[in-house]
């Protein structure tokens, strides 16, 4: 069960109802007070609502639940105080729009005897009193499920696991966020029969302490009060489950064993965070996880937020993932309309990168305005003989590289790697690795890849069957280079200190020794800036025919990323109704206009 689309009305700001759809991965950004907390506090409530619903009963389509179950909303805070006082009864309204898999169609008919196409929507309204629950299909259908209200509430609040992590995180906050997550963990053994027996266990051997304390009690309260004859202690099923959830310790050894909860806030939200990870891996519980995150970056020191992005990255792989942010870092760069641009009293999916820095106040290089896909090698010889053979190896790589969709880019040396990325992901562009497979190269990816800022399917190294180290040059076809090494250098290949296999900048300065030529950084530097440009000019025979397939590999994978980059902009939101010659105009928050919204895909 997926949510896909989402909307709120007479909540907070937000006076007017309005659609955004919901992705796997939906980014909220936007100036300060344009309302993205609003929208992700709006979301939160609703979704907290549903998630109680597995448990409670409806009568006349209200829900009969404790209040704690919608904690969170309070109407003289929520509802608009402009309208306050023309609508003291006044409700917020919520819709939400759920997609349901093939088997959650059988299990709905099942469970509800009524059958559903897929898609399940769903209208809550909240008050002063107990929350409204509608189920609003259109067509004969939808009065029919309708009357089904207690069941599909209930089939929804069983198969949705919702957890909310707002902007400001105390300590108690943030330990409040863990335990309701190791709650949510313990709890899954609950059905285990072994458990339930030994739960039963538990019960017997503590009746006779229950009985004999009851019986003490009416004891002494009988000396006093001559008309007390009985007592009972008692420990309520649910009250020893629970007490069994929350009877665990989180300690954090950093140097100093101590109890998560003495921890700083910045820790306890990453605790929460690992332990959402491990939730949505598990699966244990066969519920969809909707993770809502305000401003994740907060409290975080800036080399910890490459490692939180690749952490929400993996919850958002098989779980849904809904934030609001000002970080560059968390704009998702493949996927543009999945980040939701709040600006100018309007919310809408984004339409380019462009709008998205103009929103951030990011400014990018000239060099990386347009740029879809960056290239990044170590040296600007590197730069300079990839674009050439890329551009002859690929069609699609060719026309990439004149429209200014991909860039080569060289970091001036390997050690500058986790520099240049992020430099190219403040710039909201997509960065890929092509890396000398040498000590230096692996260690530059290795820091890299520990801060967080690369992981293994965005780089290629150049790999060369047989040697242990290898650089680019050792791919080319010696032929090419040969003449003129002898012609400007005076050196020559055929010399035996040029075989074996280290890699080709060695063997070649062992030449030059063995041959009574100097040697140096800046004359490696000077022969391959010469070799370079033979590459510029001879691609098509620049690459030796038994040492190409890591550049052959490095082709397919700059392919494929651009192919994911050009699938996602495919995707647009037009309006449903446009077929039916309707405007399709809807009024949106405090005034926002916009249209109604449904995903499509144009060819």
């Amino acid at each position: 069960m997926k949510l896909v689309s989402f909307s709120v009305s007479n909540f907070r700001s937000i006076t007017t109802a309005y659609k955004l759809p919901i992705r796997q991965s939906t980014i909220i950004i936007g100036p300060n007070n344009e309302g993205k907390s609003n929208i992700l506090k709006a979301l939160a409530i609703s979704l907290g609502v549903l998630e109680a619903l597995g448990g409670v009963r409806l009568y006349r389509g209200r829900l009969q639940m404790r209040r704690h179950a919608i904690a969170g909303y309070e109407w003289d805070n929520d509802f608009p105080v402009s309208r306050q006082q023309a609508k003291p009864n006044g409700e917020s309204t919520f819709n939400l729009d759920f997609q349901l898999t093939p088997a959650e169609v059988d299990e709905f008919q099942a469970e509800v005897k009524s059958y559903l196409n897929g898609t399940l929507p769903i209208e809550l309204t909240l008050g002063k009193g107990e929350p409204g629950f509608k189920v609003m299909k259109k067509g004969p259908g939808g009065p029919a499920l309708s009357k089904k209200a207690e069941s599909i509430a209930q089939f929804i609040g069983k198969r949705i696991n919702f957890t909310y992590i707002p902007a400001v995180r105390t300590s108690e906050h943030a330990q409040d966020i863990v335990n309701s997550i190791v709650e949510r963990e313990l709890a899954m053994v609950e059905n285990n029969p072994q458990f339930k027996k030994a739960m039963a266990e538990v019960a017997r051997i503590q009746e006779p302490v229950l009985q004999r304390i009851s019986t003490n009690i009416k004891d002494t309260l009988h000396e006093f009060l001559e008309k007390v004859t009985a007592v009972k202690v008692t420990v309520s099923e649910d009250a020893r489950y629970r007490a069994l959830r929350r009877s665990y310790e989180i300690v954090v050894d950093d140097g100093t064993p101590t109890k998560l909860g003495r921890k700083g806030d910045g820790v306890q939200s990453l605790a929460a965070l690992s332990l959402m990870r491990q939730s949505s891996q598990s699966h244990a519980s066969g519920k969809q996880l909707i993770l809502a995150i305000e401003e994740p970056e907060s409290h975080l020191h800036p080399g910890a937020i490459h490692q939180l992005r690749r952490v929400i990255s993996e919850i958002a792989t098989q779980n849904q993932v809904i934030m609001t942010t000002h970080c560059p870092l968390f704009v998702d760069r493949t996927s543009v309309r999945s980040n939701i641009v709040v600006h100018n009293r309007k919310a809408s999916p984004a339409k380019d990168v462009r709008e998205i820095r103009n929103i951030l106040g990011i400014r990018a290089a000239d060099n990386l305005l347009h740029v879809e896909l960056v290239l990044v090698v170590e040296g600007e010889d590197d730069k300079k003989a990839l674009t050439a053979l890329l551009q002859e190896a690929s069609t699609a790589l060719m026309t990439a590289f004149s429209q200014g969709a991909i860039v080569a880019d060289s970091l001036m040396g390997g050690s500058n790697l986790s520099y240049k990325l992020t430099q190219v992901r403040e710039a909201m562009c997509l960065a890929y690795c092509f890396l000398d497979h040498d000590k230096a190269g692996l260690d530059a990816f290795n820091r890299a890849e520990k801060e967080g800022l690369i992981a293994m399917v965005d780089v290629t190294f150049a790999t060369c069957a047989g040697m242990k180290e290898s650089e680019m040059e050792d791919l080319f076809e010696e032929g090419l280079y040969s003449k003129m090494l002898q012609a400007k250098h005076g050196v020559s290949t055929l010399n035996p200190k040029f075989k074996g296999t280290d890699k080709w900048s060695n063997r070649l300065r062992e030449v030059f020794k063995h041959q009574g030529k100097p040697w140096s950084d800046q004359i490696e530097a000077r022969v391959k800036a010469d070799v370079s440009e033979l590459v510029e000019l001879n691609p098509k025979i620049t690459l030796n025919a038994h040492k190409r397939s890591a550049f052959d590999a490095l082709v397919v994978a700059l392919e494929t990323k651009l192919r994911a980059i050009g699938e996602g902009k495919k995707l647009r939101w037009v309006n449903p109704l446009r077929s039916s010659k309707s405007s399709g105009t809807t009024a949106t928050p405090s005034g926002m206009t916009g249209s109604r919204m449904a995903p499509t895909s144009s060819n």
